[in-house]
């Protein structure tokens, strides 16, 4: 049993282990050869996010629904390629948007250089990773198309916010499925459709990754506040600091309009303030650590986590679908 990939993924045989492992390698081979651009600086901006590493969790999941058919099929590793430079493209956008200062531990590129910098380093990725889908076909084309349109509806909802009369929680639900169940669902439908596996697994391994994503998210909602910095890698509560409503939080919101107990309403008066006050950010991380809220979203986790799951049961058992089972267990792992 060898571990590989995000969470500490543990794949019990050893040719499937080798086939992930040779296939996440070419991806890496391939993202620095489609990072390079005969101009230097744009290498180095392009790359600087892939040599900062990364969970890899797009192209993992590329390999393992590839199982499904021919996983030394051609088209499998340049796929792969294509979903991780659309992520990491959307990386360099999300932290100009969030005026983020650091990513995956290192200075992001609109703080290492500027926003437009980082702008128009992530349109370059989009470029390449056009570049590499023409090869695959049409089909390939339109399928990444498509979900690129629901990632960015899904950014452009975010930043309406609900419109009037909707659920929030029920729009950041939608929001989540946008931004990264599209482009998660979207690595397991390259992966077995490049496999050449039937038209059915291909759409039972897409519809796993839409709820994988969500579920995947989730968890990062919950380890913004549950987790230390050493456990999510990133400072605890920075969303609450930067002002961003995860579902923990409209939970907790959503209770206090029900007319809930009064400390819910201080709480999200608290969350409302200016939260750049350490004192302040680290009294709402600990109410908010103590409050049902938090263990609702951990529920509702566990609810997409399962549902990914479920939506696997018609496959073939085997090692392949074994894998993308402990998944749906390491992301409810994560989440506490």
């Amino acid at each position: 049993m060898t571990v590989v990939g995000p969470f500490g993924l543990s794949v019990r045989d050893q040719a499937l282990e080798a086939d992930v492992q040779t296939g996440l390698s070419a991806v890496e081979e391939g993202l620095l050869e489609a990072t390079k651009s005969e101009v230097p600086f744009i290498t180095e901006a392009a790359q600087h996010l892939v040599r900062a590493g990364g969970k890899r969790f797009r192209p993992l999941l590329v390999m393992l629904a590839a199982q499904f058919g021919d996983p030394y099929a051609p088209g499998v590793v340049p796929s792969a390629v294509v979903v991780e430079l659309t992520h990491l493209a959307t990386l360099y956008h999300d932290d100009v948007m969030d005026e983020a200062e650091v990513r995956r531990g290192v200075p992001s590129a609109n703080s290492r250089w500027d926003n437009s910098v980082a702008v128009l380093t992530g349109d370059f990725l989009f470029a390449r990773a056009s570049h590499i889908l023409a090869d695959l076909g049409p089909e390939a084309v339109r399928v990444q198309a498509e979900a690129f349109e629901r990632l960015v509806t899904g950014q452009i909802l975010e930043t309406a916010g609900p419109r009037d009369g909707r659920d929030p929680v029920d729009h950041y639900l939608d929001v989540l499925a946008g931004k990264t169940g599209s482009l998660v669902a979207v690595s397991c439908r390259f992966g077995a459709m490049m496999a050449g596996a039937e038209e059915r697994v291909t759409e039972v391994l897409t519809q796993y990754g839409e709820r994988l994503g969500v579920a995947f998210q989730l968890a990062d909602d919950v380890l913004d506040i549950a987790s230390d910095s050493h456990e999510s890698g990133k400072t605890p509560g920075t969303d609450l600091r930067e002002g961003i409503a995860t579902l923990p939080v409209l939970l907790l919101r959503a209770a206090a309009e029900a007319g809930g107990r009064p400390e819910d309403a201080e709480l999200v008066a608290l969350l409302e303030s200016d939260l750049a006050d350490d004192a302040r950010h680290a009294e709402a991380l600990r109410l908010l650590r103590a409050h049902p809220a938090l263990e609702q979203a951990r529920r509702e986790t566990v609810r997409y986590a399962e549902e990914a799951r479920t939506m696997l049961a018609p496959l073939p058992d085997g090692y392949a679908k074994a894998a993308l089972e402990e998944l749906c267990d390491a992301v409810v792992h994560r989440a506490g």
